[in-house]
């Protein structure tokens, strides 16, 4: 909207979208991938447009997750072969076979989809189709292979794929990303030229909030609920979280170097005697794989015994995590989607992240920021978020202020839809 303009933007009209959900059915696999379609097909689904269609591509064999999206107007679905077990060779194989799955899918129609023929393929994550015979727009969730190529591009199928995956975003008519930060990194590593991307800032998962006001009824069953939880994962009141899957994007090294740099400097003297010290973290979203490497290199920094494990759980019981801790922890050496920031804000509780992506402009005034792969400082940060009441009020209130003013997944869907139509109008 232009300074001056009056009211809300126009709604663009409904497009035929052709949709790759794959990551709908292993969240596992591709987590950022799996939350941002959850959020924005139940925002599609939540306020339908007139002439809005989608055609979604799906494994042979697998269930439609679409139907958990009621509402939302699914025209079509288009069956692709199982291609993981090709492991780093799907990042070629997968190109071709959503241009096949597309191919005259944007074709103009009147049965039941886009009355007036606005088509586009949005991709989202790894699969981005070759020459699909309609608009590409395309969201990029993680700059990791391209910032990390050691551990993912080891081998000449990933060097490749990852290649061709570049391209491709280059080749798209429009990029979405979260930040400008994120922008301006697209542009240096992937040479994707400025006037393609669209910043389209994220939001968090509906389920996280605040708790509620101890004394009220559903406060007081909110804070029932997490007593229960904690006790079942062995928690004491006062735990750090860290969500996500915990892979090479991820800094736990330094997390257990910096813990462990809090044991040998010994337990702060005004620090009450019913808080544990060194300062306990859960890790949430752990795989078996996860857990195994996260255990061994905490046993081997000596801080084994300072951290509690949980699978994937239910929105609604890891938000209650979330908003009863002290603070999350996400020390990274890459992020370009930062959701599991956005969750922790819009629960009201404060972080310690990483100097990296889009991370500072998330965080902002509701937490501390470190270097990557700086331990002592990020002790520093541990040490005055769980200790310093002062220092935690401050970023807990700034914490809170940014939950009060969330951005929703109606407004990504708001702002995605514009790309959609700008797109497809400029065919």
């Amino acid at each position: 909207m232009r300074l001056g303009d009056a009211g809300a933007p126009p709604t663009p009209p409904g497009t035929r979208v052709v949709l790759d959900v794959r990551s709908l059915r292993d969240p596992d696999r591709a987590p950022v991938t799996a939350a941002y379609l959850r959020g924005l097909l139940g925002a599609f689904a939540a306020e339908p447009l007139d002439g809005e269609a989608f055609v979604i591509l799906l494994e042979l064999g697998s269930e439609d997750p679409t139907g958990a999206f009621p509402g939302l107007p699914v025209v079509g679905r288009r069956r692709l072969p199982i291609t993981r077990i090709f492991r780093s060779g799907a990042l070629t194989v997968d190109p071709f076979l959503v241009r096949a799955a597309a191919f005259g899918s944007g074709r103009r129609r009147r049965d039941g989809g886009s009355a007036a023929g606005r088509a586009v393929a949005h991709a989202v994550g790894g699969a981005l189709p070759i020459g699909p015979g309609l608009p590409v727009v395309a969201t990029l969730l993680d700059l990791a292979p391209w910032e990390l190529p050691d551990p993912y591009q080891r081998s000449p199928a990933a060097r490749f794929g990852q290649r061709l995956r570049a391209q491709l975003l280059r080749d798209a008519e429009a990029v979405i990303v979260g930040s400008a930060a994120v922008a301006t990194a697209a542009t240096r590593l992937l040479r994707i030229r400025p006037a393609r991307l669209r910043v389209v800032p994220l939001a968090a998962g509906d389920a996280y909030a605040p708790l509620s006001i101890e004394g009220t009824e559903v406060g007081d069953a909110q804070r029932a609920a997490l007593a229960a939880e904690r006790e079942r994962l062995g928690l004491p009141e006062r735990y750090l979280v860290s969500t996500g899957r915990h892979d090479a994007r991820h800094d736990l090294g330094t997390l257990f170097d910096a813990l462990a740099r809090l044991a040998v400097a010994g337990r702060p003297p005004r620090l009450a005697k019913a808080v544990p010290w060194p300062p306990r973290v859960l890790l949430v979203g752990t795989t078996p794989d996860d857990r195994a490497a996260a255990a061994r290199a905490a046993a081997a920094a000596g801080v084994g015994d300072l951290l509690h494990y949980a699978p994937a759980l239910p929105a609604e019981q890891l938000a209650r995590l979330v908003a009863g801790a002290r603070a999350a922890v996400h020390p990274v050496v890459s992020e370009a989607a930062g959701l599991a920031v956005l969750d922790a804000l819009a629960a009201g509780t404060p972080v310690i992240a990483s100097v990296v992506g889009a991370l500072p402009g998330i965080v902002g005034a509701a937490g501390l920021l470190v270097e990557p792969r700086d331990p002592d400082r990020l002790a520093a940060a541990l040490r005055a978020a769980w200790t310093d009441d002062r220092v935690h009020r401050g970023i807990a209130g700034a914490a809170a202020r940014a939950a009060s003013g969330r951005r929703t997944w109606a407004d990504v869907a708001r702002d995605t839809r514009a790309v959609y139509a700008e797109v497809a109008g400029a065919e």
